[in-house]
């Protein structure tokens, strides 16, 4: 008896101390988490890129339908959406975006009227997104625009006899290596604005014809 105990004692032992397969077992229980850790840092990768994507766009489309001269045409506002759509190609932000891009200018009112006021605006992008601030035409006839267009304590004005070009850029992100994460997507957004250069008539032409863009 004593000695089948003993040999029992023995193969209990020797299972202690084999170690084959532990390396097998322990890989099998960190791949997932490796795994996830890989994706996760390249969705946040994707994160960071989209969120530059949609700052430049922003700066992008104030800068240039700001640097029309003169007058600013229809034409030259789908070349501008069409220079957006090129920088925003990488996140399909045509169908996932949308861009307003507002005319802000002085109402030319007195009193208790005075204010700014949007003068035109246009919209580009598949997403259905209101302005923040107003359609066009806002401002015109009261004073709802007083402290100008953005946010609280951070509004921005146009000068006497020039316009501001204010730009907001909204855009949906959906993960594209963990979608189950973020059903719904993660609403990215940006604001910009820049000043009109030298243009000397702030209502659009449309000498194409073309179809406006309106919002």
């Amino acid at each position: 008896m004593a000695e089948f105990a003993d040999r029992i004692w023995r193969k209990l032992r020797g299972i202690a101390r084999a170690d084959r397969g532990i390396a097998m077992v322990e890989f099998a229980f960190s791949l997932p988490i490796f795994v996830a850790l890989l994706f996760g840092g390249l969705e946040v990768i994707n994160l960071v890129m989209a969120h530059m994507r949609v700052n430049q766009i922003a700066i992008t489309v104030a800068d240039n339908a700001g640097r029309a001269r003169e007058v600013i045409d229809e034409a030259d506002i789908y070349e501008v959406f069409a220079g957006a759509d090129q920088v925003g190609s990488g996140i399909d932000f045509a169908e996932q975006g949308r861009i307003v891009l507002s005319s802000l200018q002085p109402n030319g009112l007195s009193g208790n009227k005075a204010g700014q006021m949007i003068n035109w605006q246009r919209c580009h992008g598949a997403m259905d997104v209101e302005p923040a601030y107003g359609p066009q035409d806002t401002g015109r006839t009261n004073n709802r625009l007083a402290a100008g267009m953005g946010p609280a304590g951070k509004q921005i004005k146009a000068a006497e006899g020039t316009a501001v070009m204010f730009v907001e850029v909204t855009y949906r992100y959906v993960p594209t290596l963990l979608p189950s994460i973020m059903k719904d997507g993660m609403t990215l957004r940006y604001e910009t604005a820049f000043n009109v250069r030298e243009r000397t008539n702030q209502n659009p032409t449309n000498t194409q014809h073309l179809p406006v863009k309106s919002c």
